[in-house]
């Protein structure tokens, strides 16, 4: 099979080995001329970063850097790539990275524009009419993982570090006018790491799978990427350099991430406090506290999960699902609870206020209430 073409949905997409000497060509194409290539600072002094900003500049497109990402990108983050945006004279943004420079690249193009305060758009009601659309510069996205599929997402996650809260920031053109997903930019990704993003990019699938709002796109979508993932990460993580694996699991990524339009749930809802407060691996603990919230959605996804576990091949309806879940973490190194992950004396009501207060909450199959989500919880711990 050649993992080689050209996507229109959800936005254009270039995908293939090899396809990060296009970025030139796709920077010119939404009219940039001095785009700012925003990472993080792990990843602004990798080959593959250099290989690509030696891409832009040799393409008379200069090599500027913003790299003061944190791992949960914050509004000081924000700031201060708005600022070096602004004083570079930037014209767009090449978004290059995992979910956190992903997210935080989108920010900084889209509030170099704004006058209002980042908070005026969090994701609630129609606030993000709030912004003025003409002014969100033009985005290329590159993503170096396999998980989060921001690339193909309409929002960036942002944590608030006064608070320790994560919020949503939401707009349409957030989406990035270009994609390149080139997966010999992911072959560097160390084992944990390819399993964290991969198993993000399940969490993504079976999510949306399991919500109760109708999409049926996005239903067929997130199943299809349940069975890429089933196949492919454990071959990526074996085998870091497997092509096919690695480019099945961008696909998985873009397609978890195109089918949580349909919405997300419990899993989500507690893995973005735990991230904000105690500084987690956001993939990582989506697969902890997955187990669990199979579990507490029981009653209302048995029959919907017992459909997926016969797409899958997976024998035993919900229970075979749950158990291939279970096994598929411990495969990949996952710990077995937030105790084990390292998180110790957890306090229980923030994370359940921060809970029931996420967006992702009103996803989950069951109503999440401050009595059900402090035991299920607990049920993580």
């Amino acid at each position: 099979m050649t993992l080689n073409a050209n996507w229109a949905y959800p936005t254009s997409i270039k995908f293939g080995a090899g396809r990060i000497k296009e970025i030139a060509e796709a920077c010119r194409a939404v009219g940039m001329k001095n785009p700012l290539f925003v990472t993080d600072r792990g990843l602004a002094t990798t080959d593959i970063a250099k290989k690509t900003l030696d891409l832009l500049e040799s393409n008379s497109l200069g090599r500027a850097v913003f790299a003061d990402v944190d791992p949960n990108p914050n509004e000081k983050n924000a700031a201060a790539g708005v600022k070096a945006f602004k004083e570079g004279g930037h014209d767009g943004v090449v978004a290059f990275g995992g979910g956190s420079g992903l997210d935080l690249a989108k920010l900084v193009a889209f509030l170099a524009g704004q006058t209002r305060p980042l908070w005026d758009f969090e994701d609630i009601g129609d606030c993000w009419m709030r912004a003025d659309a003409e002014a969100i510069a033009p985005i290329v996205a590159v993503p170096t993982t396999a998980g989060t599929g921001s690339e193909v997402g309409r929002a960036s996650v942002i944590t608030n570090s006064v608070t320790k809260e994560k919020k949503i920031i939401f707009h349409p053109k957030f989406l990035p006018s270009i994609v390149i997903c080139d997966p010999e930019l992911t072959v560097s990704m160390p084992p944990f790491i390819t399993a964290g993003t991969g198993l993000d990019a399940f969490a993504h699938c079976v999510e949306a799978y399991c919500s109760p709002n109708h999409h049926p796109m996005s239903q067929g979508i997130a199943l299809e990427g349940m069975r890429l993932v089933k196949t492919y990460l454990p071959q990526a993580y074996a085998d870091g350099s497997d092509i096919e694996a690695r480019a099945q699991m961008m696909s998985a990524a873009a397609m978890g991430a195109t089918a949580f339009q349909k919405g997300l749930g419990a899993i989500h809802a507690l893995s973005h406090p735990i991230g904000a407060i105690y500084n987690t691996h956001h993939g990582t603990t989506n697969a902890v506290c997955m187990p669990a919230v199979l579990q507490f959605n029981k009653s209302l996804v048995n029959e919907k999960l017992a459909s997926a576990a016969n797409y899958l091949n997976i024998c035993g309806g919900f229970e075979g699902f749950c158990d291939f879940v279970n096994k598929l973490n411990a495969s990949l190194g996952i710990p077995k609870s937030l105790t084990e992950m390292g998180i110790k004396n957890m306090d229980i009501e923030r994370v359940v206020d921060g809970a029931i207060s996420d967006p992702s909450a009103g996803g989950n199959p069951i109503k999440l209430t401050r009595e059900n989500t402090r035991e299920l919880l607990l049920s993580c711990c």
